[in-house]
């Protein structure tokens, strides 16, 4: 039997090939605004919108498709998204990553898969275990912000490692906390939105 450790690794690998690497799902419109300016202000940023947007409305959407995946819920996510960038990022990249699973033999049933759609079909057909999954996509999505972070405020990668130290610390017990069905973050929206008109970009949201 193969240990589920090395699947886990490489769904929330840097250097899975679905496009992670050029989103920083407004982070980058924050630096523009001037709210994110350093490590402090960086390690802010990221710590809301892990916990007032993906772990309340992305991990519970996460957490349906890993029982079940259905087109109504995968659905609700993309109405769920804020602004086009936000929408166009989590179907480009799940559509990468259903086109790779169906090379390694994982179909993907579902229209226009979101991201977390895709992950989760990966998940349930090489039978992994539903926490670490979780732990997983949250520890894959918080490596990618601080690796848009370093890039775009800039931070040292000193910097970039000890935020990741004191946010990773955080993504069991938001792995194991109650699905909250919330996305209420209009910070994040608004920025979002700003960012598909901001003059000056190196990421595409």
């Amino acid at each position: 039997m193969i240990s589920s450790l090395p699947r886990l690794l490489q769904l929330a690998s840097p250097v899975l090939p679905v496009g992670a690497y050029s989103y920083s799902q407004g982070l980058e419109s924050a630096v523009e605004a001037g709210i994110v300016t350093d490590a402090l202000s960086t390690e802010r940023w990221i710590a809301d919108v892990l916990e007032l947007s993906l772990a309340r409305m992305e991990l519970a959407v996460l957490r349906q498709q890993l029982e079940q995946p259905t087109q109504e819920t995968n659905d609700l996510f993309l109405a769920s998204r804020e602004t086009a960038e936000l929408r166009a990022e989590t179907v480009q990249m799940g559509h990468s990553l259903a086109r790779l699973l169906a090379e390694l033999g994982v179909d993907v049933p579902i229209a226009e898969p979101a991201l977390p759609t895709a992950f989760a079909c990966a998940v349930r057909a090489w039978n992994l275990p539903p926490r670490d999954a979780v732990i997983a996509y949250l520890w894959s999505w918080l490596e990618n912000q601080v690796m848009a972070a370093v890039k775009v405020v800039p931070l040292g990668q000193t910097a970039g490692q000890k935020i990741l130290l004191t946010l990773g610390a955080k993504l069991e017990e938001l792995a194991g906390a109650e699905p909250q069905w919330s996305n209420f973050a209009p910070g994040l929206a608004f920025l979002s939105a700003r960012h598909e008109t901001q003059y000056s970009r190196l990421f595409r949201s």
